[in-house]
């Protein structure tokens, strides 16, 4: 937004002041439009979108406060300015505590108003950046809702596009709360079958039988209780893709029917008698060890080795604590409209924690703590006890996997932390922080530059 484009809208009941406001916004190459009431200025709110709006309190049909209201609810995003006689700033400063943007006393100066209304402009084009920037950030690291700047999701991001176009099979493997589910999805959303059925089943929450019936369907009769013939899951799938939760949960009687359907496309419903050929895709996830579910005897060899054409694997959180800020970032914007922030000792405190139940716990965590904060900054006080007295691993480095680490970058986020916290404990005095890290402010200082801590 510029001041070219910037759009105001003028409501105040006295002629001369209008006018003398519209000649005045307009000679600023602001766009105006001006309405003599209230409730003239609530129609136009509904009709037309508004950077900035100038109102007086006291009118007729509809006052100052009814308009802020209105514009709080049907435009969010318009910084609203009260105008108030001599006497009644009591009443504009309520106005600023119910959400309005600054107040101008009358008789107002003309210079007066030109900063006042410069100032909430810039003040808008600044947040407007904000947000782009911030969306501009999470859209850059995400794919499907799957969010994470990580060497390991990058990798993810670059591999599911390509992968969600074959016809391939796909077992996604990774713990409880990293993600399976959204990344099958995602595998749903870029192929061809998009726009047919994505079923989705829980292999550990169905009894055999029960399971059974809702993979294959059943005909009437086949058990008690099957009064009707009734399709199944991969049935009503056909020409799209199931996405089969826990497979490792799968009974070994039903795993040999899976087996069938990956290797020919067909099956029979419980207590049917003809075979059903189907077309559809699988994509199977599980928690478990399946080499071990395999050695063991619990799973089936030739069925893992069909399901496993193409393996996922999710990392979990902790080895991706990079992403954290991300994902706190993203569930703050998802439960809330007010923009909060965390402090760093907060951010932190999140960062080192080990999160056993990954994203899922995280997010489950940022809800919890938005819906008991009302502070606009989140603290250290905002933060659980189980959180801040959790039992830490020895480290909190990430481990050395197959595709190895970058240690040079490992090590730079280890030396901005300790520089910011020994900031922070110095009160921002830098002779004092350099001190506390056993360097000389000469060293200290190079350090901040080279990382740009101001």
């Amino acid at each position: 937004m510029n001041n070219l484009k910037a759009n105001i809208l003028v409501i105040e009941d006295e002629k001369s002041m209008r006018e003398v406001l519209r000649i005045l916004l307009e000679e600023e190459d602001y766009r105006v439009t001006s309405v003599t009431n209230g409730l003239e200025g609530i129609e136009a709110l509904k009709k037309e979108l508004f950077d900035l709006i100038i109102t007086d309190i006291k009118m007729p049909k509809a006052d100052g406060f009814e308009v802020l209201s209105m514009a709080k609810e049907i435009s969010p995003a318009s910084l609203v300015i009260m105008i108030t006689a001599f006497g009644t700033t009591e009443a504009a400063i309520d106005a600023m505590k119910q959400g309005a943007y600054d107040y101008i006393n009358k008789p107002f100066k003309i210079d007066e108003i030109r900063l006042i209304v410069n100032k909430a402009l810039e003040k808008k084009k600044l947040s407007e950046e904000v947000s782009f920037l911030r969306e501009k950030v999470l859209t850059s690291f995400r794919l499907e809702n799957i969010i994470g700047k990580s060497a390991r999701m990058q990798e993810l991001f670059r591999l599911i596009p390509r992968v969600a176009q074959s016809n391939s099979t796909v077992l996604i493997t990774g713990e409880s709360g990293t993600g399976k589910e959204l990344v099958s999805a995602a595998l749903h959303n870029l192929s061809l079958r998009k726009d047919r059925n994505f079923l989705t089943i829980n292999c550990a929450t169905f009894p055999e039988g029960l399971l059974e019936s809702e993979l294959f369907g059943h005909m009437k009769g086949a058990f008690t209780g099957a009064v009707y013939n009734k399709a199944g899951l991969c049935e009503a799938a056909d020409g799209g893709s199931i996405f089969l939760d826990e497979i490792g949960e799968m009974p070994l009687s039903l795993q040999a029917k899976l087996l069938r359907v990956l290797e020919n496309g067909t099956f029979r419903r419980v207590g049917g008698t003809s075979d059903i050929t189907v077309d559809i895709r699988i994509i199977a996830a599980t928690n478990k060890d399946m080499a071990t579910a395999v050695s063991t005897g619990t799973f089936r060899e030739d069925l893992f080795y069909r399901l496993n054409v193409v393996p996922i694997n999710i990392p979990p959180l902790r080895d991706r604590k990079e992403d954290i800020p991300l994902l706190i970032e993203h569930f703050l914007n998802k439960f809330s409209a007010n923009s909060k922030a965390f402090s760093h000792d907060a951010m932190r405190a999140l960062i080192n924690y080990p999160w056993k139940g990954n994203v899922r716990e995280l997010e489950n965590l940022i809800e919890r703590i938005l819906l008991l904060s009302d502070q606009e900054s989140i603290s250290l006080d905002d933060i659980p006890q189980e959180i801040l007295t959790a039992d830490y691993p020895a480290t909190n480095l990430p481990d050395i996997g197959d595709e190895g680490i970058n240690l040079e970058k490992i090590i730079e986020e280890i030396e901005k932390d300790y520089l910011v916290t020994a900031l922070e404990k110095g009160k921002g005095i830098k002779t004092e922080a350099a001190r506390l890290l056993g360097l000389s402010f000469r060293s200290f200082r190079h350090r901040l530059q080279k990382y740009n801590i101001k």
